[in-house]
């Protein structure tokens, strides 16, 4: 606002024109609002004092004897330029310093150069020009003050914009701290068909206590303001501490992730709107849970189970081979239905030739699935899914523990095809305490011979919110891992046992980005062998939002 006066010599030209020109001036009633700035390096206090301002006299604060003070008291009256705050009121009983009466002046000399520039010289007194020209004289160390801080204002604002984060993409990170470990108190076995009940597969033992870490970098979208484009980084290195004592995925972390502390792109999908009805996912980098919902009052991995048994129904994560591309549509069927579709495939963007797993849309391993959501009130609701899925290998793809055909014959399964029904249900039964139940039932068969089996898996939770201090989070989570529960044909299941899951936790908030995680949870019969000892992880999990 200030620059237009100072150009060099350009406040000079107009009142060496306009001296020329006679006329009487006329009042304005126009006015604009200076912000009244000190330059002094401590700013005073301001008091409380409060009067309405309508000219320069009934500003309190500035001498009324001054010669400087009676001209620019005679400008504003004419012309309109001071005003106090936005109220018409100027706060504070101090004198003014030259640079908040340069301020002032400051003012006067914009809205005359304006009336000037505006082909109106003549509604500007000769008088009043002489006056300005002096006082500009008077205070022209100040004012060169005030353009120097203004310039510079003005390029650090230029700066900001060019430099500012985009407008239309928002950030959103998590960084979790965990401390791990665990033990198991006997030799353990991985049954097959030669070895089950022999002992001295892997000394039974415990892990060292692992210090592990995970960085996610959500970067979200928008172009529309109803669509999200969403890009993942992250970087971890959170081990599987199980496997080390011979019982596979049994003790897998809800947040487990490895990637050597390398950030690499872990998701990409883009979801758009049909209507008012439908909604449309498409992610070259996703997950089946991407589109087809949770319903699990557990399952963050950040501020709840620290399990990823308890965070998964192991229908949403069939022929989860990475990188898994995503194709779904949440369809709204009414206010309190929807239904969830999505169709996964892994190695998508391989063209698989000469590849004994295939690759492409459709060559490896996918799925197609839907979930029929139920929610009648803000305190219950019930999904029931159906999926039917295939691998390329001996595997139902789901990450967990004993997910193959083992078969009694040594005839080595090549592919498995897998069709599966399970049910999510979440119930409020109080304000602060949630149930949460799921359960599946897979039915696998071999593609390459005759042998099929049924698998099984089902959790409980109870869930306790503000338990003893507001936004903290506890649980009790017990459940069955998956389990061959019948074979047919050439299967076998011969020796096994049921596996169980029960876990504690309890989530603490230390504050609205920061929570602490204390957590147990026990495995009974990993690898679904009674021989097996009890499987004991210990996670000290710290969880930081932004």
């Amino acid at each position: 606002m200030f620059k237009s006066i100072y150009r060099a010599g350009s406040m000079s030209a107009l009142l060496a024109a306009s001296l020329m020109v006679s006329g009487t001036a006329k009042a304005e009633t126009e006015s604009s609002v200076i912000r009244t700035m000190s330059a002094d390096p401590i700013a005073r206090p301001m008091t409380t004092a409060q009067n309405n301002v309508t000219s320069v006299s009934q500003l309190s604060d500035v001498r009324p004897t001054d010669w400087a003070f009676t001209a620019l008291q005679s400008l504003v009256e004419r012309y309109g330029c001071i005003a106090g705050y936005p109220d018409r009121t100027y706060r504070g009983q101090r004198a003014m310093t030259r640079f908040e009466f340069a301020a002032g002046l400051n003012a006067c000399l914009d809205k005359i150069n304006e009336i000037i520039s505006a082909g109106l010289a003549d509604k500007v007194s000769t008088e009043d020009l002489a006056a300005l020209q002096r006082l500009q004289e008077e205070f022209a160390a100040e004012l060169a003050t005030l353009r120097g801080r203004v310039d510079a204002l003005e390029a650090r604002t230029t700066r900001l914009e060019a430099q500012q984060f985009s407008t239309t993409t928002k950030l959103n990170a998590s960084v979790i701290f965990a401390v791990s470990g665990a033990s198991d108190d006997r030799t353990s076995f991985a049954p097959n068909a030669t070895n089950t009940g022999i002992a001295g597969n892997t000394t039974g033992d415990r892990t060292n206590i692992t210090f592990s870490n995970r960085t996610r970098l959500n970067f979200d979208t928008s172009f529309t303001g109803r669509d999200r484009l969403r890009a993942r980084l992250e970087a971890a290195n959170v081990p599987n501490n199980t496997a080390a004592l011979g019982i596979g995925n049994s003790g897998r972390l809800s947040f487990e992730a490895d990637t050597g502390n390398s950030f690499t792109l872990g998701r990409l999908f883009y979801q758009f709107p049909i209507g008012n009805a439908v909604t449309v996912y498409i992610a070259p980098l996703g997950n089946t849970d991407d589109v087809l919902s949770r319903i699990n009052a557990v399952e963050s991995e950040e501020q709840a189970t620290v399990s990823r048994f308890a965070r998964y129904n192991p229908i949403l994560r069939l022929s989860q081979v990475q990188p898994f591309a995503v194709f779904g549509a949440r369809i709204q069927l009414s206010p309190q239905g929807r239904l969830e579709l999505v169709y996964g495939s892994g190695d998508a963007a391989q063209p698989g030739v000469d590849s004994p797993t295939g690759g492409g849309l459709f060559g490896d391993a996918h799925v197609l699935a839907a979930q029929l959501v139920w929610e009648p009130s803000r305190n219950f609701t019930l999904g029931i899914s159906y999926a039917n899925a295939y691998n390329p290998r001996n595997s139902l793809g789901t990450g967990f523990t004993q997910e193959n055909i083992r078969t009694s014959n040594g005839v080595a399964v090549a592919d498995v095809r897998s069709n599966t029904v399970a049910g999510n249900l979440v119930w409020g039964i109080t304000p602060n305490i949630d149930l949460s139940v799921w359960g599946a039932f897979i039915f696998a068969e071999a593609g390459n011979l005759n042998a099929s089996t049924t698998f099984t898996s089902w959790m409980a939770a109870l869930s306790f919110k503000d338990l003893f201090s507001r936004s903290d989070l506890a649980g009790i989570i017990f459940g069955q891992p998956l389990y061959r529960s019948s074979v047919s044909g050439n299967a076998t299941s011969a020796g096994e046992s049921t596996p169980y899951h029960l876990e504690f936790f309890y989530n603490y908030r230390l504050s609205r980005n920061i929570s602490i995680t204390p957590a147990v949870f026990f495995v009974f019969n990993p690898n679904s062998l009674s021989v097996n000892g009890t499987a004991t992880v210990g996670v000290l999990r710290t969880t930081f939002t932004f």
